[in-house]
């Protein structure tokens, strides 16, 4: 399994080429690596490790559906890639600025927070270990933003309740401790 994940997290690494985090000049991909060992921490499924990997890949860089389903199955048995796969499609924000150019950002949050309560509940687990990690570091570097964060996670996690439960706990509990300490 490390060998498989150490593969991914180089397509990873190299989807997101140069892009490095918003609030730090770390590479990108620490987030996804960050995301995947908290959902390693929790379950240890190794598409949905692989997708935390990914997560933000389809969204954030050039690479297609096409070319991730290329490289899965070129390193992954069939039903792994494509679980892999569908996780990550479900991961990926469907009611984007791009997509949705005249909707304001309460509008595209409220209806991609609709279609994340209808995915699977390991793409629910990977998108709490997602809150976990951005939460800590929104709320270090960008405490006004953070309030407005922290808000839409709340939302989001009232609706998206069928994953992992510990780790859906920890990401409620962290919220709310943060939400607390910045209103």
């Amino acid at each position: 399994m490390e060998a498989l994940l150490e593969q991914v997290k180089d397509f990873a690494r190299q989807a997101h080429g140069e892009q490095t985090r918003k609030y730090t000049p770390e590479p990108y991909i620490v987030h996804p690596v960050r995301v995947m060992e908290i959902c390693r921490a929790h379950q240890a499924d190794t598409a949905m490790l692989a997708a935390a990997l990914l997560h933000d890949v389809l969204e954030d860089t050039p690479v297609n559906k096409q070319a991730m389903k290329d490289f899965l199955d070129h390193v992954m048995n069939a039903p792994q890639a494509t679980r892999t796969l569908q996780l990550v499609v479900e991961l990926t924000d469907v009611y984007t600025r791009a997509a949705y150019p005249r909707w304001n950002r309460r509008k595209r949050k409220a209806m991609e927070t609709a279609r994340l309560e209808k995915i699977s509940a390991a793409a629910q687990t990977v998108k709490y270990a997602d809150i976990v990690d951005n939460c800590k570091e929104i709320v270090h570097h960008d405490p006004d933003f953070a309030k407005v964060f922290l808000r839409e996670c709340k939302a989001l996690l009232k609706k998206m309740t069928r994953g992992h439960q510990q780790l859906y706990q920890k990401a409620v509990a962290l919220v709310d401790e943060n939400l607390a300490r910045l209103d």
